[in-house]
């Protein structure tokens, strides 16, 4: 019988299962396993030979390493097992949360067309009945705007910045942009009202304990301009501009009940051609947008585009040119073309500034009060400085 070797007084060379049992001389694609070293004071070498020689070794070594290498094969198998179920559970993950997101854009959307619509049908009759009826709805709307503005001035962004004014003064004055429609109704006018107001907010915010800043002022002024001079506007237009549009044929049918065609004033017809235009321009430009917007139109709007803000324009001065000609106002097409594009340029600066408010303020939406469409200031930011140009417009161009 062949003499064993000893394997613990020789520092061992690196075995495994391919190496004992096959040629020393053919190279092997296995992985051998290193075997640790043994300690220093065996520094014979292993016996060996240019011939090979036959070895034999102890059979519990060969299983040993036989055992070892094929839980070494197995565990590579696993471990690629594992990656392979981990980036299959990753792609599900993906899909399900791609579908999820899906699912809640095409919820969003259709809330935003149903508030759209009620919301439309609402301000329609609204604005048909006119009167006190309006009056008070404008009220409500600049009363809500108000103190979203404020409360967005007060926000954790702007007020980063600079010094808010003090919460019970943005209360009143909420108060009195809500009042001013309702004075213009009553009185025709107010600027003596608006001045007023002006002096004694002023004169409340310079007698306050600390230290008073400009910033409070400024931003007190603006809100008092933006949410409540600039809506009353819409009252004056429609309320006081009386002058009935004649060969209407809307007006013709009319029913008398409802005030036959003395009903169909040009500042009603002006209010309906605006907010139409507005509704278009702002359908048009979305729907433009996110067919061909590729070139920003502002830094304050990133998701703007000039190509949006094109099909706006056209979509606007389309649909002023088909109302004008049903209603019969403006009379001639030049004057149509330059309504439509008073209401375009109106919209869309209202919605920069409003914008600008919300960038500065660090939020999205102004408020939460319609579902799918934010606060009260986000749906009226783009009629907020329409109704000045097109009552300055009717004036200018004559009733």
């Amino acid at each position: 019988m062949a003499p064993f070797v000893e394997v613990c007084r020789y520092k061992p060379l690196p075995l495994s299962l391919s190496s004992l049992c096959t040629c020393p001389c053919r190279s092997s694609p296995r992985k051998s396993l290193i075997l640790p070293h043994f300690s220093e004071k065996y520094s014979k070498p292993l016996l060996s030979h240019s011939r090979f020689t036959p070895i034999s070794v102890n059979r519990r070594v060969i299983t040993a390493v036989a055992r070892a290498e094929s839980n070494q094969i197995g565990d590579d198998a696993n471990s690629e097992e594992e990656h392979n179920r981990g980036q299959e559970l990753q792609n599900v993950e993906d899909d399900s949360s791609l579908d999820d997101q899906k699912q809640k854009s095409r919820s969003q959307f259709k809330k935003r067309v149903i508030f759209g619509l009620g919301i439309g049908l609402s301000v329609g009759g609204i604005v048909l009945a006119g009167g006190w009826v309006f009056t008070v709805a404008v009220a409500a709307a600049v009363l809500l705007s108000a103190r979203e503005y404020f409360e967005l001035v007060r926000s954790k962004g702007i007020a980063q910045g600079m010094t808010p004014p003090p919460r019970y003064l943005s209360r009143v004055c909420s108060v009195i942009c809500a009042l001013m429609p309702i004075l213009t109704l009553y009185f025709g006018h107010i600027d003596i009202s608006v001045t007023s107001a002006a002096f004694v907010v002023a004169m409340a915010l310079l007698l306050q304990r600390g230290n008073p800043r400009f910033s409070q002022l400024s931003s007190t002024m603006f809100g008092l301009f933006y949410c409540g001079y600039l809506p009353c506007f819409w009252i004056k237009l429609r309320c006081g501009l009386t002058a009935p549009v004649l060969n209407t044929g809307i007006g013709r049918s009319w029913p008398t009940i409802l005030g036959g065609q003395a009903h169909w004033t040009v500042g009603l017809v002006a209010i309906l051609i605006s907010f139409c235009g507005i509704i278009a321009s702002d359908t048009f430009a979305f729907l433009g947008g996110k067919a061909f917007g590729k070139t920003p139109l502002i830094s304050i709007s990133p998701k703007k585009t000039w190509e949006g803000a094109l099909a706006g324009l056209v979509g606007c001065i389309s649909i002023t040119i088909l109302l004008s000609k049903s209603l019969s106002w403006p009379h001639s097409l030049v004057s149509t073309i330059a309504f439509g594009v008073l209401n375009f340029f109106g919209s869309v600066f209202g919605d920069l500034t409003e914008s600008m408010i919300k960038r500065d303020a660090g939020v999205k939406d102004s408020g939460s009060l319609i579902p799918g469409h934010g606060g009260i200031l986000d749906r009226v930011d783009s009629y907020i400085f329409t109704g000045a140009l097109a009552y300055s417009f009717v004036r200018l161009h004559g009733v």
